[in-house]
């Protein structure tokens, strides 16, 4: 009864990386190992770039790749022959091998440490400014294979079931923008660029180029938008029924690379 107690609060004394089950040993991690009641079997040790350890009478063992409750399930097997009944123990003391890989050239380039579990939306506010991320071309590789594509429903539009747990060795890619702005050009009174943003409209855009000119079709205006394979759409827009009938329809949102032309004419 009394060592049934002992092995309780041994348990309970595990951090949680030991008995998340999840977790899984790593190249660099430090392990403490402990046999019940076996006073020089209990040691701890570094896994190897080989991704082994040495175990006094077992010899060399793989850990890496292993969780903490199969690692210690193979060491109750071999230590069968040895030690009668043995309990083993198996902590993660140290983790040097939980890290995530960020690249891309929307945000800064980087590798973070995972000290606790970590999901999708929490990496994405430690990485900083992701303005000039397309968030809709980013993607996960997990084992070289793309698990999550579009971060714009998670971070931008809140929407939290779009979240996934970010394991250890996970690569988060994150492209800029390749094009960030849209152009206003025609009869407005200050022909320019601008900057995009998310909900970003023509009316947004034809007021951030200093409203029509006197001489601009305000129900003649066209977007121009590139659409991948199929080349340019062009989407006709009547502004002047969005000011005067309240048109909603017509105050479209703008992408990443729109050309807006407003056509000029004298009558």
């Amino acid at each position: 009864m009394k060592r049934i107690g002992a092995v309780v609060l041994v348990f309970m004394l595990l951090p949680l990386a030991a008995y998340a089950g999840d977790y899984v040993i790593g190249d660099g991690d430090t392990l403490h190992l402990s046999v019940w009641g076996v006073k020089d079997l209990t040691l701890s040790v570094k896994v190897r770039p080989d991704g082994k350890i040495t175990v006094p009478a077992l010899g060399e063992v793989t850990a890496s790749g292993l969780t903490p409750t199969d690692l210690q399930s193979q060491l109750t097997e071999r230590l069968k022959s040895l030690v009668r009944n043995p309990i083993v123990t198996v902590i993660v003391e140290g983790i040097t091998n939980s890290k995530v890989f960020i690249f891309g050239n929307g945000v800064r380039p980087g590798v973070f440490e995972l000290t606790r579990r970590t999901t999708l939306l929490q990496l994405l506010c430690l990485v900083g400014d992701v303005r000039i991320a397309d968030l809709r071309k980013a993607y996960v590789l997990r084992n070289g294979v793309k698990i999550k594509e579009d971060f714009h429903k998670l971070f931008i539009e809140g929407d939290i079931n779009e979240d996934i747990t970010i394991e250890t060795n996970d690569v988060v890619f994150m492209p800029a923008y390749q094009e960030k702005n849209v152009y206003v050009a025609g009869a407005v009174n200050a022909p320019r660029f601008i900057e995009h943003r998310d909900g970003l409209t023509i009316m947004d855009a034809i007021l951030e180029a200093g409203w029509f000119s006197k001489f601009a079709k305000q129900n003649d205006v066209t977007i121009f938008r590139r659409d991948g394979a199929k080349g340019t759409t062009t989407i006709p827009v009547k502004v002047k029924n969005l000011m005067q009938d309240g048109d909603l329809n017509q105050n479209i949102k703008l992408l990443p690379g729109d050309y807006i032309i407003v056509k000029e004419g004298i009558f």
